[in-house]
Formats: C-alpha cells, structure tokens, sequence
C-alpha cells in the first residue's frame, strides 16, 4: 500500500535503508508510559527504516543553529493494526529518534503521512523536544481524491526545497499542512509562509473548538435544567459559526 507513495516521492536508491526497527528501540529510549507500551505492543505490527536522506546521497545540506540539528531526513514506515493511538506512536518514536522523521503510517487499504519538527532541549543538550507535529488524513493512495493526488504529486523531491535539511522538511510539514487544509476547504494549495503560519494557527483552533463542542455536548446529556441545556447550544453554535469562518480562511 505504501510503494506508489514512495514512487511518488521519486527517492534515489542510494537512499534505501529498508531496514527493520525492532520494538526494544523505543522500550529503551524513548520514556513509555502504560499507554504507550501498549500501543507499542499491542498496535505496531511492524516498523522498518525505509530511506535515510543525507548529504552524501542527496544534493542537500544539513542545517544547524542553536536550536535545531537537521543534519538527515528519515523516512519511516510503521504498520498498524489500530489507529486508535497513532498520536501516541508518532511521539514516541520521535522521542526515540533524533532525526526529523517523515513517518508513514500503514493501516489495512490507508495511508497516513506525519511529519513534527524538533528542537535542542537547552536544558540538555543530549536531548530533544518534539514540537509542532502534523498528521494527514488516512487515504487510500491507490485511490486517492483530488487533493489527495496532488499532494502525493507535490511530495517528489524535485518540488522541495534543496536549500538545507530544514528547508526542505519544512516543505514536506507545509504540504501536510495543506492537505489538511484541503479537507475542510475543498482545495489544496500550497501558499506563502505567512499563508501557511495562519493556516496552522487556523487549524489548531479548530482542534481546540471541537474539542469544546464535544465536551459541551457531553454535558448536555447529564444536564437535567432545560435552560442550562438551552445556554450549552447556544454555546455549541457560537463553535460551529465560528469554526465555519476559519475554514473560509484555509
């Protein structure tokens, strides 16, 4: 299921890895909790390295300052057997590796692409903190949607940027980003940075408002008072209205 994506992606074979990471990895090095020691055990039915990108193999260069080390890009494919703890599954393999990670996720016909930047941990220069972390919606990439298509077309390396590692992952979270986008306005695009950085602020809001209506939604059902319940709706339209509106904006 993930081959015509990688085909996509056009990726030179100097590149191939196309090893296996074995799930004591991450049981070492990446501080599990319970939750995450199930996922990791009962969800992931296998995880392999498919392709590491480096100077040495592509015409790019790393790119270091204080805060970030992109000195390679890996590329990760993790089958599943449940989607319900992805998000977990995308942080703590990230936790576990220092690299920034394309991580493509595998499920029965689906595909979904995550990408999350990472920063020096200033406390500890040994470490990293994963920060600002994207995932696409699951898509069957045999059959794919318009915006679909075009963001497989769009994530060929020849259409990233090849100014320095940072650059160049930074393309692959905007397409992420703009894949989302498309799933709330019907069309994806790839804008300008300050299109992008609003679009981004735009998209977490609407996380942070769903999640709202949800609980309000929850406290409907246990509220007894037919004007409590009637303040909550009112509530619950204020978020839909307002989710409506920044969507207009992606």
């Amino acid at each position: 299921m993930t081959q015509i994506f990688y085909e996509y992606m056009n990726i030179s074979e100097k590149c191939l890895l196309n090893k296996p990471l074995f799930k004591k990895l991450f049981q070492e090095h990446a501080d599990l909790d319970i939750t995450d020691k199930k996922a990791l055990k009962d969800d992931i039915e296998k995880i392999r390295w498919v392709y590491t990108l480096k100077p040495a193999t592509v015409n790019i260069s790393a790119y270091r300052d204080e805060v970030r080390e992109y000195d390679e890009i890996a590329v990760i494919q993790i089958d599943i057997t449940s989607a319900n703890r992805t998000n977990r599954i995308t942080n703590f393999v990230n936790k576990a590796i220092p690299y920034p990670i394309v991580l493509v996720f595998s499920f029965v016909d689906t595909i979904a692409i995550s990408v999350a930047d990472k920063r020096i941990n200033q406390a500890d220069k040994s470490k990293w903190v994963v920060e600002d972390s994207w995932m696409t919606e699951w898509f069957n990439p045999y059959k794919p949607n318009e915006a679909q298509q075009k963001f497989m077309q769009d994530m060929a390396l020849k259409n990233l940027s090849f100014v320095n590692f940072y650059a160049f992952y930074t393309d692959i979270k905007n397409r992420v980003i703009a894949l989302n986008s498309a799933k709330r306005s019907g069309s994806y695009q790839i804008v300008s940075a300050e299109k992008t950085k609003n679009r981004r602020e735009s998209l977490i809001k609407i996380t942070e408002l769903e999640r709202e209506i949800t609980e309000l939604r929850s406290a409907i059902k246990t509220e007894t008072q037919f004007n409590k319940k009637l303040e909550l709706n009112v509530l619950i339209k204020e978020r839909q209205d307002f989710i409506k509106q920044l969507e207009q904006n992606l």
